[in-house]
């Protein structure tokens, strides 16, 4: 049955609002006040904390990247104080998973997101039970999108690497599949779902109901 492996921000669960506050709160300290809008900026969101600090620091000078590195581990800090404030689940999410469950689908998640934030997000939201195994940034030497990454995330959900599907948001999910040699599933609702057409997947869905249906039809 093949192994079925999500990312997790902008794919299982909207983060972005907590993701942009926790980068706001780095910048007030910098004495520079909230540089990122929740909405406008929330595609950057899901591609990490650097990102959104670059994206904010080039909007009052020029980015230095020791100035990145310095505010990464205080972004982190503060985010972790309050992960779940704004996050919440996709609709249906959690539906469409048991039911892939209860098909036989081997069901885990592989993330950029460092591995004790997911973990923590996870059970903050009350699904961590539902998955296998969770890989994260910093659990092996290597992230996405390292296709490794991927295949040690299907072997610890007890799949096979080379029978699987990752179910992500962004080109560097796209881009993990393609190099693993299997098919990607990309959804069209979150901060960059307007986006995931032009990446060519082997299936988009436009709601977790949709979810089942696409997999089935990948065999």
């Amino acid at each position: 049955m093949r192994a079925v492996i999500f990312d997790l921000d902008g794919t299982l669960a909207e983060t972005s609002g907590d993701l942009i506050a926790a980068a706001n709160r780095c910048f007030s300290d910098l004495g520079l006040g909230p540089l990122l809008d929740p909405r406008e900026d929330a595609a950057t969101a899901m591609h990490g904390a650097r990102a959104m600090l670059r994206l904010g620091l080039s909007r009052v000078g020029e980015v230095e990247e020791a100035e990145v590195d310095r505010q990464y581990p205080r972004l982190l800090a503060y985010y972790e104080e309050e992960i779940d404030r704004h996050s919440t689940l996709f609709p249906g999410a959690v539906e469409a998973i048991a039911e892939l469950k209860r098909l036989g689908h081997p069901v885990a998640i592989c993330t950029n997101k460092p591995e004790a934030l997911a973990e923590k997000l996870m059970i903050r939201l009350g699904v961590r039970d539902h998955f296998v195994c969770l890989v994260g940034a910093d659990t092996l030497a290597i992230r996405k999108p390292d296709p490794e990454c991927l295949r040690e995330t299907v072997r610890r959900a007890g799949g096979d690497p080379a029978h699987c599907v990752l179910v992500g948001d962004t080109e560097t999910d796209r881009i993990t599949a393609r190099a693993a040699g299997v098919p990607s599933i990309l959804v069209k609702f979150g901060p960059n779902g307007h986006r995931t057409a032009d990446l060519h997947p082997e299936a988009l869905i436009g709601h977790y109901d949709e979810l089942v249906a696409a997999v089935q039809a990948l065999d």
